[in-house]
């Protein structure tokens, strides 16, 4: 028996491969979570972006699925809530059994739906909806917060990825107006931004966040749509001014950044990084943007590195527009090798700049 899915670190806990035994699974990320069913070859990872893993759902051999919906309508009609970014595309399978289990904590959303005789079999679960916090912004995302919301343009489209970047992004834009946000979720902090009118429209696929956020997405500014329209390349091309805002665990002078390794061992995935930095480089007016701290561990770790640690590339150098730490902005869109390099310096912490324009002059001359 093999579970297939898109679990998300820190949102999503269980190791589905432990259920029983000679049991496996797969999915896109890797965390701690189930990092020893993937040491033990139970977990499989496949290494796809988010667009694509809603067409590798699409087609992948499946027997049976199981959806959360919400209640019936008068119209015995059901939405898959929170959580309406990739099982369209495996409702879409008229081949799979599908399985409803119809929770009341689940608030009806305008976005997919179906009528409830769509599925094989139905049961009720009235089981509590996961909660996700990224928890309080540090003192580097505070700051990184100001930078954000001191470039975004006046009626900018927002998206924001899974982190404290996504929780910058948003608190940054307090005190806006007429910004709309194109995003593949969205999290607490959104409800300050719809109270305070900030937003005048949400188009995302799913709510990652607590009851607080749950209880407004009934709001007639937020539309739920599959991943198939939220991060496709060509519908995010002709958002006017899509603000991309996402993360990486580090970048190199280069300009390519890591996303998914930390001593070596893979710890997360690709997710929809990579989409949405293709999709606001194409956008008129777009900024690609990756937002972290400058340093770690007390300002004894750079983030800012010569070279990238032992892995994989997650993001290419052509894919990365602005790179934004606690110390500014490095705007590294049409700049020269050296250009970017320089740039990257100036905005690692003041402690490793010394250390990086040297190893920088080194590396320049194997070149």
């Amino acid at each position: 028996m093999c579970f297939v899915g898109a679990p998300i670190p820190g949102i999503n806990r269980s190791d589905w491969s432990a259920l029983r035994e000679g049991a496996t699974s797969e999915g896109i990320f890797v965390s701690a979570d189930w990092r020893a069913a993937f040491e033990a070859g139970r977990y499989a990872l496949r290494p796809l972006t988010w667009f694509q893993t809603y067409g590798w759902l699409g087609e992948t051999p499946l027997d049976a699925a199981v959806f959360q919906v919400s209640p019936p309508d008068d119209d015995g009609m059901v939405t898959l809530s929170v959580a309406s970014d990739l099982a369209p595309a495996v409702m879409a399978r008229p081949e799979v059994f599908k399985l409803a289990l119809v929770n009341p904590n689940l608030p009806a959303v305008n976005g997919p739906r179906w009528p409830l005789e769509a599925f094989d079999l139905v049961a009720d679960d009235d089981s509590a909806v996961l909660d996700y916090d990224a928890g309080d912004l540090d003192p580097a995302f505070e700051v990184i917060s100001r930078h954000i919301a001191g470039i975004a343009p006046d009626g900018a489209s927002l998206q924001f990825g899974v982190g404290k970047a996504g929780v910058a992004a948003l608190k940054g834009l307090r005190g806006r107006k007429g910004l709309k946000i194109h995003s593949g979720m969205v999290t607490d902090p959104l409800v300050e931004l719809l109270d305070e009118e900030v937003v005048d429209s949400v188009v995302t696929g799913l709510a990652a966040g607590t009851a607080r956020l749950r209880d407004r997405l009934t709001d007639p500014r937020i539309r739920f749509a599959d991943s198939g329209h939220t991060h496709h390349f060509a519908v995010l091309a002709n958002i006017p001014r899509l603000v991309a805002v996402n993360s990486a665990l580090e970048i190199d002078l280069f300009g390519q950044a890591n996303a998914e390794f930390q001593g070596g061992r893979q710890i997360s995935g690709i997710g929809g990084l990579t989409d949405f930095l293709r999709g606001a480089r194409l956008s008129d007016g777009g900024l690609p943007i990756l937002a972290l701290p400058a340093s770690a561990k007390g300002d004894s770790i750079s983030r800012i590195v010569p070279r990238l640690s032992p892995g994989v590339v997650s993001v290419p150098r052509a894919d990365i527009g602005l790179v934004i730490t606690e110390h500014g902005v490095a705007d590294l869109r049409g700049r020269t090798l050296d250009e970017r390099a320089q740039a990257l310096i100036g905005v690692a912490s003041p402690a490793h700049r010394d250390a990086l324009s040297n190893a920088w002059d080194e590396m320049r001359r194997g070149l």
